[in-house]
């Protein structure tokens, strides 16, 4: 059986409350599918407030499956931002525009067949202005063909967890069996924000394309009337309305906001912000640990070096109502030696809060660098050493 080591921290934090219910509690609910309820009302058909944890904080129908229109290229930016950054594609290759991406309509950027342009131009242009036509092109650059594409959206859609999300193109054009929940929606934005190119292409406001012969201005206007927003995707078509995925962060806590199917132009914008008006006016968020921060260090057996660092795998906030206040525990667990050779990035722990004994949130400790496996010589010292040292 591995020895394990485990150490508790006390500190006190500001809970989450609204009426009758802790932000524990509510975490809990919103992972069985239920959510906090407000007094708050949206003229869009289907709505949700979500924290950068998933914990729900206003909904209005938003499991129901709808007509996405351009909100659709949320996935096809994830899945073309993720190959950039597996290495499959550079930022600097170039694309080739199809027949099938020239003739796609609405949104775009008025690419003629067989005409270059970079992966990232093709990107820029999709999250800039929605360019239907520079979605297929980058699609079809990454996956052969549309209808490959296709699949792996719906394929990265299962993985995340969206059970009322039905994929049958790139772009969100109308066509048949294409659709996606707010909720959905909000999921994917959580994913999202994780990914440092993604937000930055998100928070071009303008940009200049082609060598300068055209001008791209952002459909996101929140870039320009909100603090904190830095994402993500408008969309819109006759039977879609106006939809927008956004999210903003103020004072470490990130908001997201999703509206589907608002009634009139730039209801979609200013619903949205409504919403993310109330998430900030009653919210706040703690940090526990950041991304990269030391947590903990391990001993290394049969390693060139004798112990590595274990740094926080990702950021780990708290979310907090304001006003009222609990103690919680950080507890450190992690294994009490570990092997040679460690891979830099490899889990080998875990930092868990607690409250009242019970897990609430919990960020995975990993290697901070590669500590390759020692030669037979310094080993056998090694095991020398500790040898005499237990026989004192």
């Amino acid at each position: 059986m591995r020895n394990y080591r485990i150490m508790c921290i006390v500190f006190v934090v500001a809970l989450v409350f609204l009426p009758g219910l802790s932000s524990w509690n509510q975490a809990s609910a919103a992972s069985k599918g239920k959510v906090v309820t407000t007094q708050l009302m949206t003229t869009a058909e289907s709505a949700v407030l979500m924290d950068s944890n998933g914990i729900v904080l206003y909904e209005k129908n938003s499991h129901k499956p709808l007509p996405p229109a351009s909100v659709t290229k949320s996935m096809t930016l994830l899945l073309a931002v993720e190959a950039v950054e597996q290495g499959k594609v550079q930022l600097t290759d170039e694309i080739y525009a199809s027949e099938n991406a020239w003739k796609q309509g609405g949104s775009q950027i008025w690419l003629e067949p067989g005409e270059k342009m970079s992966i990232h131009d093709m990107l820029v242009a999709i999250a800039v202005v929605s360019a239907n036509d520079a979605a297929v092109a980058m699609m079809e650059h990454l996956y052969g063909n549309e209808q490959d594409a296709v699949a792996a959206m719906n394929e990265r859609a299962a993985e995340l967890g969206l059970k009322d999300t039905h994929f049958s193109n790139v772009n969100g054009l109308p066509v048949a069996n294409h659709y996606m929940s707010a909720y959905d929606t909000a999921l994917i934005v959580k994913e999202a924000v994780k990914h440092p190119l993604y937000l930055e292409l998100c928070g071009i406001k303008e940009y200049w394309l082609r060598n300068g012969k055209n001008w791209l201005v952002n459909t996101n206007k929140l870039l320009w009337w909100y603090e904190g927003a830095d994402g993500l995707k408008t969309g819109w078509t006759e039977e879609a309305k106006y939809c927008f995925a956004g999210t903003a962060k103020r004072d470490g806590l990130r908001l997201i906001s999703v509206v589907f199917a608002a009634p009139e132009p730039r209801a979609h914008l200013r619903e949205s912000m409504k919403l993310l008006d109330y998430g900030f006016a009653n919210y706040s968020a703690l940090s526990v640990v950041e991304q990269g921060a030391v947590v903990d260090r391990v001993r290394v057996a049969k390693g060139e070096e004798h112990d590595v660092q274990l740094v926080a795998a990702s950021d780990l906030n708290l979310l907090l109502v304001k006003g009222q206040n609990r103690s919680v525990q950080k507890k450190i667990v992690t294994e009490s030696s570990i092997v040679a050779p460690i891979q830099q990035g490899q889990k080998y722990g875990e930092l868990l809060v607690l409250r009242d004994g019970k897990e609430i949130d919990k960020v995975d400790l990993v290697a901070e660098k590669s500590v390759a496996k020692a030669g037979f010589v310094k080993i056998f010292q090694e095991m020398m050493a500790d040898f005499f040292a237990l026989a004192h």
